[in-house]
């Protein structure tokens, strides 16, 4: 190939499957959001966009966990290559964890260490990947799982989540999505962005679905036990024995430390099928190439696990519950934003936008970018998250910064409200 000027023209160029990824992730379109704030503006920025706490110093985390760390560090003992599936106490650690919850044990066998819960997703995925297959994701997600489907080419089919229901899954339309060439359903629980958690019956339900259908569950619990309504956490591996499920999982969201990025892939599936069918194998195959998790962190997990005392855990959750108490109490005062379902757990809320009640906005994009603009205020559109015309609220700030945040969201829709309504 030779270019107009005489030149040999390069023979290579843009991944177009990466540019498709890049485009759904939250990171990519919050970023446009926080480009529309003013950078001389008199108001400083508050966010609502990220589920990262850790900013504040209300929700710093537990002393326990960073003497650990600094243990591990001094003790030298950890400056090494890390098995590729993690550290032998870790897995022990994490597998003795989550057996607490389950009618059965968990081995360290069953558990695989990664560099936070996104790489546990990647992973996963990676290893499901196969010309022609499907996953069935859902509607409203974290749209990582159709990012990392859209980089190995594989089909993402999405199933809704009922609003009026505390947004449970559609099962009928589950059903009718699946075929030949579907090999999992995921869940995220709680979830993320809705906020709501689902009760055991209904988790019985999709565990009895998939196995009628031959599929296997992926749950994301990476806001595992972080629930402050009324109805518990409960692990979808409770339901192995119906169906084989891989948990996802980390320390990142209920220890409060989303930056040191260790999560964990575990097996909950007593039947052992996961092994049978070689999806274990895939999984290690995959852990062969890629890269682990520091192993200093690793070194201090058992610790982290063990010391850490339930009243930290206790503190957090009041917090977060104080903070969806003041988020969903406000949004009712606002005209244009309506709550389908006050939030259960997790740090998030899912609000639908009313355009009819405002002018000179054309969408939930529009919306958020003029936000930032005019108030310093950061929101996800739902876009991000396959809603249009819908809105992600992260509630979980230190509680002042909540205030004056949702005040400026409210004079925003106050302001743009139309004239015949006011």
């Amino acid at each position: 190939m030779v270019a107009e000027n005489g030149a040999k023209k390069w023979q290579f160029g843009l991944n177009e499957a990466l540019a498709v990824a890049g485009n759904l992730s939250i990171r990519g379109t919050l970023s446009k959001v926080i480009s529309c704030v003013e950078e001389v503006g008199p108001k400083p920025m508050v966010s609502f966009g990220n589920g990262d706490p850790s900013l504040f110093s209300c929700f710093r985390t537990t002393p326990i966990a960073e003497d650990a760390i600094v243990e591990a560090v001094r003790s030298a003992k950890h400056n090494h290559y890390s098995p590729f599936v993690g550290l032998l106490p870790a897995r022990q650690a994490v597998a003795e964890y989550l057996s607490k919850e389950l009618p059965y044990k968990l081995s360290p066998d069953d558990v695989f260490l990664t560099s936070g819960c996104q790489q546990a997703a990647e992973v996963v995925i990676t290893a499901l990947a196969r010309p022609g297959a499907n996953i069935l994701i859902p509607r409203p997600g974290f749209p990582l799982y159709e990012a990392r489907c859209a980089v190995h080419d594989v089909e993402i089919r999405r199933f809704n989540l009922i609003p009026e229901k505390k947004w449970e899954v559609d099962l009928d339309q589950v059903e009718q999505l699946t075929d030949a060439n579907t090999v999992a359903i995921v869940l995220i629980n709680p979830n993320n962005p809705c906020g709501n958690v689902y009760t055991y019956q209904h988790l019985e339900k999709i565990g009895k679905t998939a196995r009628k259908l031959g599929i296997m569950v992926i749950t994301d619990e990476v806001y595992g036990h972080m629930i402050f309504g009324n109805n518990p956490f409960i692990p979808m591996g409770v339901f192995g024995d119906i169906v084989p499920v891989i948990t996802l999982g980390s320390i990142s969201k209920r220890w409060v430390v989303p930056g040191w990025r260790l999560g964990w892939i575990v097996t909950t599936d007593p039947n052992g099928i996961l092994k049978k069918t070689k999806v274990v194998d895939s999984i290690k195959n995959y852990l062969a190439i890629t890269s682990d998790p520091a192993t200093f962190i690793q070194g201090a997990v058992p610790q982290i696990f063990e010391k850490t005392k339930d009243g930290f855990f206790s503190k957090i959750i009041h917090l977060l519950r104080e903070d969806a108490e003041t988020c969903f109490n406000k949004i009712k005062d606002i005209k244009c934003i309506t709550c389908p379902h006050k939030p259960e757990g997790s740090m998030f809320v899912l609000v639908k936008l009313d355009l009819s009640c405002l002018e000179d906005i054309s969408d939930d994009l529009d919306f958020c970018c003029k936000l930032a603009k005019e108030e310093s205020v950061i929101i996800c559109p739902g876009s991000a998250l396959d809603m249009k015309n819908w809105l992600r609220i992260t509630f979980a700030v230190e509680p002042a910064t909540l205030d004056v945040g949702l005040e400026r969201l409210k004079s925003f829709c106050q302001r743009h409200e139309k004239q015949s309504d006011k």
